[in-house]
């Protein structure tokens, strides 16, 4: 199936992230800290802190910094004041790319974000400017492990309501229609699943290769300098890499 991600990206995050655990769990804070203020500290009546905590566990949050982030954000005396912006534009060769921020700041956000997309040989465009090229979905990882039937984990897969099912050599790639995302995932966790990852994520619908040297190294620095920003949360390109 094309527009479906690569493994190599999933496991190049993660590797760097686990590099980056600190950067990574206050990023996680904010993200609970904004679910929290939308519906409330209470994960029962919350879908949407229900699904961050859940992504938080996946990438080894400790459970008390979780709770610490959600009593924080519940806390009358917290003033921050976080949104979510996507800030969309093209990498070297023609390569797009979203870039999703939770800043408190959005005029230094924007410069920061733009001065990486010109000194890496891209540039930074309008909303709406390449996310036509990208479907957004629920997407679920699951490793593949001894002794999982692919038949049966399609079974599974397909009764919990996700639309659409992906076997790999390394792992299973789930992804549902947005609104379904959470009602897949928590049946998934009920049976006892593990997950890579568990999020809302830009699937591209078609693939850029980068042949010249060069623009491949630009754009290695690009996602690793937008990486970096403490207020980027998710990068999603469509540069399809070896």
């Amino acid at each position: 199936m094309s527009g479906h991600s690569k493994w190599a990206n999933i496991k190049h995050k993660k590797e760097k992230t686990d590099a980056q655990k600190g950067k990574l769990f206050t990023k996680l804070g904010r993200e609970i800290a904004l679910a929290v203020k939308s519906g409330g500290p209470d994960p029962t009546s919350n879908s949407k802190l229900r699904d961050v905590i859940a992504k938080a566990k996946s990438n080894n949050m400790p459970n008390d910094s979780i709770q610490r982030s959600i009593k924080k954000a519940a806390g009358e005396g917290n003033a921050d004041n976080y949104e979510i912006i996507n800030y969309e534009g093209y990498g070297p060769g023609g390569v797009a790319v979203i870039v999703e921020v939770m800043t408190d700041n959005r005029n230094r956000t924007a410069g920061d974000i733009r001065h990486f997309f010109d000194k890496f040989g891209g540039n930074m465009g309008t909303t709406g400017c390449v996310s036509f090229m990208f479907d957004k979905k629920g997407q679920i990882i699951i490793e593949k492990k001894a002794g999982m039937d692919d038949d049966e984990m399609m079974i599974a897969v397909l009764d919990a309501g996700a639309s659409d099912f992906l076997v790999e050599d390394e792992y299973y790639e789930i992804l549902t229609e947005v609104s379904d995302f959470t009602v897949v995932r928590e049946t998934l966790e009920k049976q006892g699943f593990e997950f890579v990852s568990a999020d809302i994520t830009m699937i591209p619908q078609t693939y850029t290769r980068l042949t010249d040297a060069e623009a491949i190294e630009n754009m290695e620095k690009l996602i690793d300098r937008l990486e970096d920003h403490d207020d980027v949360q998710n990068i999603w390109h469509n540069w399809e890499q070896d």
